[in-house]
């Protein structure tokens, strides 16, 4: 895809499972229970079971990198703003990342990303630099 700025990049829309969590923690050694225990998110305050905000900042990732064609990412960034709950079924939640390219300069593209879920923004500020 060429970039170029002001274009509209495709929505994506990626599913998180329970057992996507699960594989998540297991590679990135993040086991903190909220991640898969009801019991322990509630305690805490969370509406239940919730994403690693670095899996969410990851599918925005893999969103970059198929607009791209796999350009190398020179930046990417976010503030997690609100949890991606996600439910003890088979249907889990679907996460949409939608993309605006702000500018082209210099030989890099900075995309303005946003990420919802449920219509929620869970990405404050989500922003990616790759090289144009």
């Amino acid at each position: 895809m060429t970039l170029e700025a002001g274009t509209t990049l495709p929505t994506q829309t990626f599913v998180v499972r329970r057992a996507d969590l699960v594989r998540y923690a297991g590679a990135s050694g993040d086991l903190n229970p909220i991640h898969w225990s009801d019991r322990v998110a509630m305690a805490v305050g969370l509406p239940g079971v919730i994403a690693h905000g670095m899996y969410t900042l990851a599918l925005a990732a893999r969103a970059v990198a198929t607009w791209t064609d796999d350009a190398e990412v020179l930046e990417l960034g976010a503030k997690f703003t609100a949890p991606v709950v996600v439910p003890d079924d088979d249907t889990g939640v679907s996460v949409e990342v939608a993309g605006e390219v702000a500018s082209v300069e210099d030989g890099r593209a900075t995309l303005r990303l946003t990420v919802t879920s449920e219509g929620q923004k869970v990405l404050g500020m989500p922003k990616a630099v790759v090289r144009a």
